[in-house]
């Protein structure tokens, strides 16, 4: 009998939060409403509510908000420490105009290619590049519409081509400044293998074996997809429509290197950092929020420098400040799906989804547990168009599931993470797809044609490097 109301408590409350998900609503009050019934069940069934060791309030109606209190603390000290004060850093550099000149700098060296196919893999790959500095696939797009995507059609690009490119270009770039990286480097730190893991070791040292090498790949296959539709429709270059208009940047060549560096700055010290750890054995440790906050010090100086009234530079320190507020729905998130997880646990399912998992121990079929993860993420991105939500929300999950499957955790972790990123681009409700359909007059479904072969390709690639590397 518990057992079948364990499955019945799992499925019911599983398929709310699913339901949420394809219908596009926030599903952090879900997730947290699920918990709490789930951890209720628990106790309905003889599990205590946040385990037999845990110290409650003394009132059991009172325990789940405990355990909320609990996540929120053991969160926030963490990695979503981490997700605020990159919130604030990126905010900061938009409201000094930083992002912009980035931007500017990068994509102007595009106006000189002529070939139109050359400029399909050169700007799939430069605009995987802006994602590091503009982390948001919609407010990627809109810039890219209004600054590249005249260029591409004045160069002869055909519209559907040009809106493909678009679509897919914030994918899977490795960058420890992630809030999906940092989630997971968080979880790993907590463990005993991986004590003191930084968002850092986690991306060059894994992330990025397999994302660069698929990166490439899907810029070649975009190169001979969008030459193949283009052929077999007969497309020619389309017509060119009026799009947002980006603030024109300004300034001396001493301005525009500096400010173009900037919102790359704390990447770049982490890279250099973690470049000479490995060749030279550099004695350093620098975190994620030290680089940043070293960052945001350079930043408020050179505005210091460069418009010379503190009073000004001071106050818009403050965008900084809201910039880590707004970043609260994020850890928000994390807590909310630690929640959930701990609903789950309460019930038992995870025990006997572990006990499940080791019995694909030793049996050749360890890429059962990735492959089943992966299918489930691209069911849910297609059918809601949200590339992360799945995987914040799985993050709690993934070292259990994978010790039980006996089976590293980067076998999980990297490719789940990566196909929501790229399958986002190929589901014709996602926030991307419909901008860049609607830029260009065009129907979402023929945008997906476009993303389609490429995306799937791409996870297909990145599947087979991931258990090849890690299994």
């Amino acid at each position: 009998m518990n057992t079948c109301l364990m499955y019945v408590a799992a499925i019911v409350s599983v398929a709310i939060v699913v339901f949420m998900l394809i219908k596009k609503m926030d599903i952090k009050i879900t997730l947290f409403t699920m918990g709490i019934v789930l951890m209720f069940v628990g106790a309905a069934l003889g599990t205590p509510i946040g385990g037999e060791d845990y110290a409650g309030t003394g009132v059991m109606w009172l325990d789940p908000l405990l355990v909320i209190v609990d996540q929120f603390k053991s969160t926030i000290s963490a990695a979503g420490f981490i997700i605020l004060i990159l919130g604030g850093y990126s905010s900061y550099m938009s409201a000094i105009k930083a992002n912009n000149v980035t931007v500017s700098v990068l994509t102007k060296p595009i106006s000189r290619i002529k070939s139109v196919y050359i400029l399909v893999p050169v700007i799939f790959l430069l605009g995987n590049l802006l994602s590091l500095v503009v982390p948001s696939a919609s407010n990627l797009a809109i810039i890219l519409l209004a600054t590249l995507y005249p260029i591409m059609i004045q160069a002869g690009m055909s519209t559907l081509t040009a809106a493909g490119i678009i679509a897919t270009t914030a994918t899977i770039i490795p960058t420890p400044l992630g809030s999906d990286n940092v989630a997971i480097a968080a979880e790993l730190a907590a463990t005993t293998e991986y004590a003191g893991m930084t968002a850092t070791e986690y991306v060059f040292g894994y992330h990025a074996r397999v994302s660069i090498p698929t990166l490439l790949l899907i810029a070649l296959i975009h190169f001979f997809w969008q030459k193949h539709c283009d052929k077999k429709s007969g497309a020619v270059s389309g017509e060119l429509e009026k799009m947002q208009e980006i603030e024109e940047i300004s300034g001396g060549a001493l301005f525009r290197t500096v400010y173009a560096i900037l919102p790359l700055l704390p990447i770049l010290l982490l890279i250099a950092v973690f470049a000479l750890q490995k060749t030279v054995g550099f004695q350093m440790t620098l975190s994620v929020e030290v680089a940043t906050l070293f960052s945001f010090v350079i930043a408020v100086l050179c505005e210091l420098i460069r418009r010379r009234r503190p009073k000004e530079v001071l106050d818009q320190t403050e965008s900084f400040f809201k910039g880590m507020g707004g970043a609260m729905p994020i850890v928000a998130l994390l807590v909310a799906a630690s929640v959930f997880v701990e609903g789950l646990r309460s019930i038992g399912l995870i025990s006997t989804l572990q006990s499940a998992m080791i019995g694909v121990q030793g049996s050749g079929m360890g890429f059962v547990l990735p492959l089943i993860l992966v299918i489930l993420t691209a069911l849910i991105v297609l059918l809601s168009g949200s590339g992360t939500a799945l995987f914040f929300a799985m993050v709690p999950l993934m070292i259990p599931l994978a010790e039980a499957a006996g089976i590293s955790v980067f076998a999980v972790s990297v490719p789940m993470g990566l196909a929501g990123n790229l399958l986002r681009a190929v589901s014709p409700v996602s926030a991307v797809v419909m901008i860049v359909a609607g830029s260009v007059k065009k129907e979402p479904l023929e945008v997906v044609k476009r993303t389609s072969v490429p995306m799937i390709a791409g996870v297909i690639i990145m599947f087979v490097l991931s258990m090849i590397l890690f299994l």
